[in-house]
C-alpha cells in the first residue's frame, strides 16, 4: 500500500458494493457481451483521472477551486455552482445510500439482524469516523479487506475456467443486448465516478512535495493512476467473469442471497461469509469516501476553507450521510437501489467531464501542461458516447 498514492484511493473508492453488484449483474444477465463497456470505462477513467491529477499537480488546487477561478462571469459562475452542487450532491446522496445498503447486506449476512438497523448503525459509524478525523487506520484496514476479496475474485476467475474466446469477443466486438442499456450505464457509472475527479485533484494538490519538480510529480502521478485504475478494472473483469460462469444460462438465478455462489469454486462453504465480509468492507470504505469527496467539491466551488476540521466542510459530508442513510432505510430493495446509484453517476458524468475538459484547456491556468489535441479528442469521444448512452436511456424511459 505504501507504493501506491492517490490513484489507489480512487480505485479503492470505485470498488465498492456498487461495482460488485453491477459487475455481477452484467455477468449473470449478459455473460461476456458487456466486457467492452468495462474496458471503455477503465480507459475513460484513466484519461479523466489523469487530467484531474495533472490539474492538482500544476495548480496545487482541486478541480472545484480551478473551476471557480475560471468561471468569473456572474451567470456562468452561478450555473457552474448549481450544476456542481446539484450533480455531486444528488449523485453522492444516491451513491451513499447504495454504499450503506451494500455494507449492511454484508454484515447482516454474517452476524444477522435487520438490514435497516445496520444501515442506521453504519451511518452513525461513518459520522463518527469522519467527525473525529481518525479514520485513516480503519480505512486502510478496510482497503486491505477489499484487496483480499479482489484477489480472491481474480483467482476464482481462473479456477472457474471462463470461456476466454467469448470474453475476447465481448471485449472487442461491442454488443448491446435487449434491456442492457441501464446495466451499461451503471457499469460505466460505477467506474468513472464523477466525485473521484474532485477527490483525486484535491488529494494530489495537498500531497505534492515542494522538493519535486512538476515533471517528476506528473510522471509519478501518471504511473500511480494507470496502475491503480488498471488493477481496479482487472478486479471488475474478474467479478463479471465469475458471475457469468456461475449464473449466465444456468439454472440458478442471480439475487442478493446467491451472489456469493461465484466464489464457491475457490472457497466452497466459506464463500458466503467471505463475500459478505468483503461487501461490508467495500461499502463502509466507500461510505466514507463519497461524503468526503462531496465536501471537497462543494467547499472548493463555494470558496470555503477546504479543511476537514472546518465547520462548513463537516456540514457538507454530514448532509450526504444523513440523506444517504434516510434513503436507504425507506425500504427500497437493495439491488435496485445500488444499481440506481451507479446509473445516476453515469447520467451525471457528462456534465462534470465537460467542465473538466474546459478547465484543462485554460492556458492561463495550466500553461504548457494544458490539454493537447489528442487528450481533447479522446475526451470529447468519451463524453459523446457517455452522453449518448444517457440520452438513449432517458428516451426509452419516456
Amino acid at each position: 500500500m505504501k507504493n501506491f498514492g492517490p490513484g489507489f484511493l480512487v480505485a479503492a473508492a470505485f470498488i465498492g458494493p456498487g461495482t460488485i453488484t453491477t459487475a455481477s449483474l452484467a455477468g449473470s444477465g449478459y455473460g461476456y457481451s458487456l466486457v467492452w463497456a468495462l474496458l471503455f470505462s477503465v480507459f475513460a477513467t484513466i484519461l479523466f483521472q489523469e487530467m484531474a491529477a495533472r490539474l492538482g499537480v500544476v495548480t496545487k488546487a482541486g478541480l472545484a477551486d480551478a473551476m471557480r477561478t475560471y468561471f468569473v462571469h456572474p451567470v456562468s459562475k452561478a450555473l457552474v455552482l448549481g450544476l456542481i452542487i446539484g450533480a455531486i450532491g444528488i449523485g453522492n446522496a444516491a451513491y451513499e445510500a447504495g454504499n450503506l445498503t451494500g455494507a449492511s447486506l454484508g454484515i447482516s449476512a454474517v452476524v444477522g439482524g435487520e438490514l435497516n438497523l445496520w444501515v442506521f448503525a453504519l451511518g452513525i459509524i461513518s459520522v463518527l469516523l469522519l467527525g473525529t478525523g481518525k479514520y485513516q487506520l480503519i480505512q486502510n484496514t478496510l482497503i486491505l479487506l477489499v484487496i483480499v476479496m479482489s484477489m480472491t475474485f481474480i483467482t476464482t476467475m481462473f479456477i472457474s475456467q471462463p470461456d476466454f474466446s467469448a470474453l475476447l469477443t465481448g471485449a472487442f466486438i461491442p454488443q448491446l443486448p435487449a434491456g442492457a442499456e441501464l446495466v451499461v450505464i451503471a457499469l460505466i457509472g460505477t467506474t468513472i465516478v464523477p466525485y473521484n475527479l474532485f477527490l483525486h485533484s484535491s488529494i494530489v494538490s495537498q500531497q505534492i512535495s515542494e522538493q519535486s519538480t512538476v515533471e517528476d510529480s506528473l510522471k509519478n502521478t501518471r504511473w500511480d493512476t494507470g496502475l491503480s485504475i488498471g488493477l481496479g478494472g482487472l478486479i471488475t473483469l474478474a467479478i463479471v467473469s465469475t458471475s457469468a460462469v456461475a449464473f449466465f444460462n444456468q439454472e440458478q438465478s442471480f439475487n442478493a442471497s446467491t451472489m456469493a455462489t461465484q466464489l464457491a469454486p475457490l472457497l466452497g462453504d466459506y464463500a458466503g461469509i467471505f463475500f459478505a465480509t468483503g461487501l461490508f468492507a467495500a461499502g463502509l470504505t466507500s461510505s466514507i469516501t463519497a461524503p468526503l469527496a462531496t465536501a471537497y467539491a462543494v467547499s472548493g466551488v463555494m470558496g470555503w476553507k477546504v479543511d476537514i476540521s472546518d465547520k462548513k466542510f463537516k456540514l457538507v459530508w454530514l448532509l450526504i450521510i444523513l440523506i444517504g442513510t434516510s434513503s436507504a432505510v425507506l425500504g427500497f430493495k437493495p439491488l435496485p437501489l445500488i444499481l440506481f446509484a451507479q446509473a445516476t453517476n453515469g447520467l451525471l458524468l457528462p456534465i462534470i467531464a465537460i467542465f473538466l475538459l474546459v478547465t484543462m484547456n485554460n492556458k492561463k491556468l495550466l500553461g504548457e501542461y494544458s490539454n493537447g489535441w489528442l487528450a481533447n479528442t479522446l475526451g470529447c469521444l468519451v463524453v459523446t458516447l457517455v452522453s449518448a448512452l444517457g440520452l438513449f436511456k432517458l428516451y426509452s424511459l419516456f
